[in-house]
C-alpha cells in the first residue's frame, strides 16, 4: 500500500477529494531512439532522442488504417499484459562545466525495482467524481507539451506538466513547472499529464492535440465539466519518469554560476518544453473494462505479467547512433535554446536567454523521400526561424511554419 499513499499525497497536494480508480503500472523501456512515427511518421530519424515504453509494434511509422495495434504488436514491456500502446517522453542530459553532454539514466519508481532502463510509471484515472469514462479507441493519439516553448507563459497553457525535486522517492510535493534549480537528493521526477476530455469523433487530428481538451473549469480531480467542444470524459493519463541525478548533485560540476546544468534532448535547459506522445493500443476492451470496473492498483479484469516478463520485450535501435554520450552536442545536432549557464546578452529569439549562435545543421540527401534533402533538426518545418531544405516523409516541401506541431505539408 505504499504507492497507495503516495498517490493520496499527491491527491491533497491538488487539493482533490478522495481518489476512487487509479490503474497504476510499470512499463519498461522498450528502445530509447531518435525516432517519433506520430510527429514525423516514415521519417527514417526525427529530431531528438525519445525513451520509449510499450508494446513492439513501435516503428517508424504506425498508419492505423493499416494497422490495430491492439490487436498485431506480440509483446509490451507494461505490467497489464494487453496493453500493446506505446508511451514515450524526451530523455535528460547533464551539461558539465565545460560544456560536456552526458546521458542522465533513469530509475525505476517505488513497487518496480527491476524496471529495465528504469522505465516510466502509467496512471489512467477513471474518476475523481463518480463520472464514467470513456476509454481510448483504436487508432487513438494525442500529444501534450511543446517542446519549442521556453518561457512560463507558453507553458501555462498546459496544465499539470511538472517536475518534483526528490528527496526521498515518496516525495510527491513541490511540484514546479521548471527544472529544480537544486541538487535533488534522490533524483528528479518529471510528472506528464494529459488532458482529460474528448471531442467524441476524432481519433488522430492533424495536430495530435486539438481533439482533446481540458475542463473548462476546475480541474479533472475537481470533478471539472468538460468545455460543450469536447463532451466526453476520457481517463486521465498521466507518466511519471524518474530521471537518476544523484551522481551529479555535486555543485563543483554544476555551471560556476550554480545555474542548473540539466539539458532535455530537444535542446531545452527551462523544462517549460515538457511534452509526451500516446498512441492506444489495448486489446479488444480491456481499457473500457478496467475502467468500468474501477480498478484500483490491482485489476483481476486484466491479464498481467511481471516486471522481468516485460522486460524480455525489446527492440534494438532502428537509428543506431550515440545516444549516451558523452559528447559536445546533443544527438541530431540539436541547438540548446533557452536561458544559458552565464547568459548576459538575452536573446529573445532564441527563448530569452541564450548568447549561443544558432547553428544550422547542413541538409543531408533524403533519396527516398523523393530526391530532396532533409534536415536533422527539432522545428524541421520552419521551427526556430530555419527555412532551409527539407522534405516529408510523403515528398512534398516543408512549408515555414512558426509552430512545433505543424505538420509537413
Amino acid at each position: 500500500m505504499h504507492s497507495r499513499n503516495v498517490l493520496a499525497a499527491a491527491v491533497a497536494l491538488a487539493g482533490a477529494p478522495s481518489v476512487h480508480a487509479v490503474l497504476r503500472f510499470s512499463c519498461s523501456e522498450l528502445v530509447t531512439e531518435r525516432l517519433d512515427p506520430l510527429v514525423f511518421p516514415g521519417a527514417m530519424q526525427s529530431p531528438h532522442v525519445h525513451q520509449i515504453a510499450g508494446g513492439n509494434m513501435f516503428n517508424v511509422t504506425m498508419d492505423p488504417n493499416r494497422h490495430n495495434i491492439g490487436e498485431e504488436a506480440t509483446c509490451t514491456t507494461c505490467t497489464f499484459s494487453e496493453d500493446f500502446s506505446n508511451y514515450w517522453t524526451a530523455i535528460l542530459y547533464f551539461r558539465a562545466r565545460n560544456g560536456t553532454l552526458i546521458r542522465v539514466p533513469q530509475r525505476p519508481n517505488i513497487d518496480f525495482d527491476g524496471a529495465r532502463g528504469g522505465g516510466m510509471t502509467v496512471y489512467y484515472t477513471a474518476t475523481y467524481q463518480n463520472h464514467k469514462p470513456t476509454a481510448f479507441q483504436p487508432g487513438f493519439r494525442m500529444i501534450v507539451g511543446n517542446p519549442m516553448y521556453r518561457t512560463q507563459a507558453e507553458a501555462s497553457r498546459y496544465r499539470q506538466m511538472t517536475f518534483t525535486c526528490l528527496e526521498t522517492l515518496s516525495t510527491r510535493t513541490g511540484e514546479t513547472t521548471e527544472m529544480p534549480k537544486q541538487p535533488c537528493r534522490e533524483g528528479i521526477m518529471s510528472n506528464v499529464r494529459f488532458p482529460t476530455c474528448w471531442d467524441g469523433k476524432t481519433l488522430d487530428p492533424p495536430d495530435h492535440s486539438s481533439h482533446v481538451a481540458y475542463p473548462s473549469s476546475g480541474t479533472f480531480e475537481s470533478g471539472g465539466p468538460c468545455p460543450a467542444s469536447h463532451p466526453v470524459r476520457i481517463p486521465q493519463l498521466f507518466y511519471e519518469v524518474l530521471w537518476d541525478t544523484r551522481r551529479f548533485n555535486d555543485r563543483s560540476l554544476w555551471p560556476e554560476d550554480g545555474s542548473q546544468p540539466f539539458v532535455w534532448s530537444y535542446g531545452d535547459y527551462t523544462g517549460y518544453g515538457t511534452h509526451g506522445d500516446y498512441v492506444f493500443g489495448w486489446k479488444g476492451d480491456s481499457l473500457q473494462r478496467a475502467m468500468d470496473a474501477n480498478c484500483d492498483f490491482y485489476c483481476p479484469q486484466l491479464k498481467t505479467q511481471s516486471i522481468a516478463t516485460g522486460n524480455q520485450c525489446r527492440q534494438n535501435q532502428k537509428v543506431a547512433e550515440n545516444i549516451d554520450g558523452p559528447f559536445d552536442r546533443l544527438p541530431g545536432n540539436v541547438e540548446i535554446t533557452g536561458p544559458q549557464p552565464g547568459a548576459s546578452n538575452p536573446n529573445p529569439g532564441n527563448g530569452g536567454g541564450s548568447t549561443q549562435t544558432p547553428v544550422q545543421p547542413t541538409p543531408v540527401p533524403n533519396p527516398g523521400n523523393g530526391g530532396g534533402c532533409s534536415v536533422q533538426k527539432w522545428g524541421q518545418c520552419g521551427g526556430q526561424g530555419w527555412s532551409g531544405c527539407t522534405v516529408c516523409a510523403s515528398g512534398s516541401t516543408c512549408r515555414a511554419q512558426n509552430q512545433w506541431y505543424s505538420q509537413c505539408l
